[in-house]
């Protein structure tokens, strides 16, 4: 059906409800290279208003790509809650912006209604708020999953320690491995982008982080970001898996594109459930997502890049992740020009997420040629702080000298917990407690050779 809405002497006319959540869209890069971008900010604001006015009923009659021809769509309707629903099924999306700023709406309702929400519902309400609506509702709604620690507990705010190395040497990731340890970070857990998809490259690298685990017993849980073949691979190998990794998008072409589908993805979460390797849980799935990923693939079917980015949820959360990342400016300027674009793009994909029930984390990044800089990260680092982000990045000097790009680092990480009183995983707390690295309060001791963990460094991989 087609929607309008007049503004003076000017009538606006929006095809379809696809076209009218892209038009109602705030202004990006990536919709205006698709096309389907509000042409003014005149046709945008009509457009949001006759969004307001959409039953949220309508979302499961007229879908934004064929039930038919697209995986991810029948996900979302054939696993779409009649009974969740039944709470706000009277609301328009206005109704429900409204409803979830009201007061009166808490952790527990928002929890209710989350599987009788679709990822277009959510998509919609997002481009109605301001960026201190995305963070006021998203506050509300802890979501916390376990594996070896508990992540995304209220007060308090994760790690993931990345020590990437260009060239997979063991050593060089191991002393940043370390680095960042001694800093707190680590407790979403370690993870590591290789250079190489090799199997047995692989293989060393989680051997590696394994072996390092289990001598200094560390709660935290590694993560290899190779191919879910690979993981599926190395598991039936025999190799330490924790996590199991995989890129996701929107719509079942661009999952096509990274060469997966519901089927595989569900062969891998059996794979990792396989092992039992858990101790005070059982998620294990690790997804990272990012606006733009389908227009980059040529499979958004003209449908705007914020709503495919939140289709992607749908597709998490099918598999009880343990942790998703949206790696917000890391697929470039094209999709996200500058800081500001990015900022709103990281506080929709946080909300949006939470409000799916996504434990939803931020690689809270940019390319060099975008036109942001690291104060632009700073700002949206504190507000995702504010909002309840379950985890960020910490990288050595924010600078991946692998992956090229910027991100924050173990700095920004004490930067954040120290401004906002936001602790680490209970668990993970308790074992730099115990390693002398903090204080009871969280704060860092200062590094002496007699810490436990510096102790045996020399000996352990060789490292000088």
């Amino acid at each position: 059906m087609s929607y309008t809405e007049t503004i003076g002497s000017r009538t606006y006319r929006f095809a379809d409800l696809k076209t009218l959540l892209a038009k109602a869209s705030p202004q990006r890069s990536g919709d205006q290279l698709a096309g389907v971008a509000a042409a003014s900010e005149e046709e945008r604001v009509a457009a949001k208003m006759a969004l307001a006015q959409v039953p949220l009923r309508t979302f499961l009659n007229e879908v934004v790509i064929p039930y038919e021809s697209d995986e991810v769509t029948r996900l979302v309707i054939d696993d779409h809650s009649p009974q969740a629903f039944a709470e706000i099924s009277h609301l328009t999306v206005g109704d429900f912006r409204n409803w979830l700023l009201s007061s009166s709406t808490d952790a527990d309702a928002l929890t209710r209604i989350a599987a009788g929400l679709t990822p277009e519902m959510v998509a919609a309400v997002s481009k109605l708020m301001r960026n201190q609506d995305l963070i006021a509702a998203a506050r509300k709604r802890p979501v916390i999953t376990r594996f070896r620690n508990t992540v995304g507990l209220p007060g308090r705010m994760s790690v993931r320690l990345q020590p990437n190395h260009p060239t997979d040497d063991v050593k060089g990731i191991a002393a940043s491995m370390l680095d960042g340890l001694m800093y707190g970070c680590g407790d979403a857990m370690i993870g590591i982008n290789p250079a190489s998809d090799n199997l047995a490259a692989i293989t060393r690298l989680l051997l590696m982080i394994d072996d390092f685990r289990q001598r200094y017993q560390v709660p935290t849980q590694s993560c290899v970001l190779t191919h879910v073949t690979n993981t599926i691979a190395a598991i039936e190998k025999g190799a330490p898996v924790d996590l199991v990794f995989q890129s996701i998008a929107g719509t079942e072409k661009a999952n096509a594109g990274f060469g997966i589908s519901l089927a595989l993805l569900q062969e891998a979460y059996e794979a990792g459930l396989s092992l039992k390797r858990g101790t005070v849980g059982n998620n294990l799935m690790y997804f990272e997502t990012g606006q733009g990923s389908a227009l980059s693939a040529d499979a958004h079917f003209g449908v705007d890049q914020q709503t495919c980015e939140v289709r992607a949820y749908a597709v998490a959360r099918k598999f009880n992740p343990f942790l998703v990342n949206t790696v917000v400016g890391f697929i470039g300027p094209e999709y996200l020009y500058d800081g500001k674009q990015i900022t709103r793009a990281g506080l929709e994909d946080h909300f949006c997420g939470k409000l799916l029930g996504v434990p939803m984390g931020c690689d809270i990044c940019y390319t060099n040629h975008a036109e942001a800089d690291q104060d632009d990260m700073d700002n949206l680092l504190t507000l995702l702080g504010v909002a309840g982000i379950n985890f960020i990045m910490g990288i050595p000097g924010a600078d991946d000298v692998m992956l090229n790009y910027q991100s924050t680092s173990f700095h920004d990480a004490l930067y954040v917990r120290d401004v906002l009183g936001l602790r680490r995983a209970p668990e993970f707390e308790a074992w730099l407690e115990s390693m002398q690295i903090t204080d009871a309060r969280g704060a860092l001791l200062s590094a002496s050779p007699q810490q436990p963990l510096l102790e045996g460094a020399n000996d352990w991989m060789g490292i000088a």
